[in-house]
């Protein structure tokens, strides 16, 4: 499922070219954060339910992990309707089908 990698890994490095921008320490450890949740999501790691980091950066870990499941789920729909139907194709040229 290359698509999910290579979404994931764009947002990766969108969150760290963010985070060589930022202008505080607290928007820099907010978007590392983020990337840790989009590598969490992208490995099928649970969210850690203890939250031992700040509130702020805690809730962008969970952006970050949210936002891979959904990519993730948007790259197994893409693929779903991008792959051709193998199975139809063989049936239909098995019954003779022109």
């Amino acid at each position: 499922m290359a698509y999910k990698n290579n979404s994931i890994a764009w947002r990766i490095e969108w969150c760290q070219r963010q985070k060589t921008q930022a202008h505080t320490q607290l928007e820099r450890e907010g978007w590392q954060a983020e990337v840790e949740g989009l590598c969490d999501a992208l490995l099928n790691r649970r969210v850690p339910t203890n939250q031992l980091s700040p509130p702020g950066e805690f809730k962008r870990y969970v952006t970050g992990f949210q936002d891979g499941q959904a990519l993730i789920r948007a790259a197994a729909v893409y693929q779903h309707f991008a792959t051709p139907d193998v199975t139809h194709k063989t049936q239909a040229g098995a019954h003779g089908a022109r």
